[in-house]
């Protein structure tokens, strides 16, 4: 598989402003890479006086500011969202993206405090159950069907939720893993792709734990590498990755980020 190319911004500082963003997204797409992903973040509680933008809000000004360049949050920690919203939220986006949006979801970290300080769940074995209960729900969503889901967390009680996705048999799902344990990794094969945070030898060690559980076949299945050099672009590739995506740093500025993309996927 050919390894695609994008680009990772943090919607902090300067990048708040989806005028930003849709800026940044255009010179990307004109530059050459094929996919523009944002960090989905509510607040930084540890960068006191740091700027954050929406994500969701930033993405559909890209989708709309755009015509090639597939788009998505990397990743959505659905623990904090209630799934129905998000399934409102994700087939506006490929409605309005014309089938571009892959939703790359996770537990997310409370590294920075934001879970704690608006009183979200922090466990993350609680997080972990929050998360597959939502993808459950979301996907039964998107199906256009009617849903009968009797929670304990996110109740459905007899709902048709339309329009359906463009996408089928639905909107691609990136799911993130930081390790070889068995429970994030089933939950990953399940869907169609995984956001890893691991060196190269230990993103070969989970892609052979991901293709057991899909019974061997990885084929169109993505893995979205995120890094600031590209000094391992190559030894990911041999590990697996299909996705190599250019993380730009939190607080750089405008100017600083249109440089770099203008410089291409390189």
């Amino acid at each position: 598989m050919v390894l695609r190319h994008g680009v990772y911004l943090p919607p902090f500082g300067e990048l708040a402003d989806p005028r930003v963003l849709v800026d940044l997204a255009a010179e990307a797409e004109a530059a050459g890479f094929d996919g523009v992903f944002l960090w989905d973040h509510v607040a930084r509680p540890r960068e006191p006086g740091l700027p954050v933008g929406d994500a969701w809000i930033g993405l559909a000004a890209i989708a709309a500011a755009t015509q090639r360049v597939v788009l998505g949050p990397r990743v959505t920690p659905l623990s904090r969202r209630r799934p129905q919203d998000v399934a409102r939220e994700s087939v506006a986006l490929d409605l309005l993206s014309a089938g571009r949006l892959v939703l790359g979801v996770g537990l997310g970290s409370d590294a920075t405090g934001e879970f704690a300080r608006l009183g979200e769940v922090t466990a993350p074995r609680d997080r972990a159950k929050l998360l597959d209960e939502a993808l459950t729900v979301l996907t039964a969503l998107w199906s256009g069907e009617v849903v009968d889901h009797p929670g304990p967390a996110f109740p459905v009680d007899n709902l048709q939720f339309l329009p359906r996705p463009l996408q089928r048999p639905r909107i691609p799902i990136w799911v993130a893993a930081q390790s070889v344990r068995q429970a994030p990794l089933r939950r990953a094969a399940r869907y169609d792709g995984l956001c890893p945070e691991a060196t190269p030898a230990e993103l070969a060690a989970m892609l052979a734990i991901v293709a057991e559980h899909r019974g061997g076949d990885l084929t169109d299945y993505d893995v979205a590498i995120a890094a600031p050099t590209d000094d391992e672009r190559a030894a990911y590739e041999r590990a697996g990755a299909t996705w190599w995506l250019t993380q730009l740093p939190p607080g750089i500025t405008r100017d600083a980020a249109l440089a770099r993309l203008r410089r291409g996927p390189n």
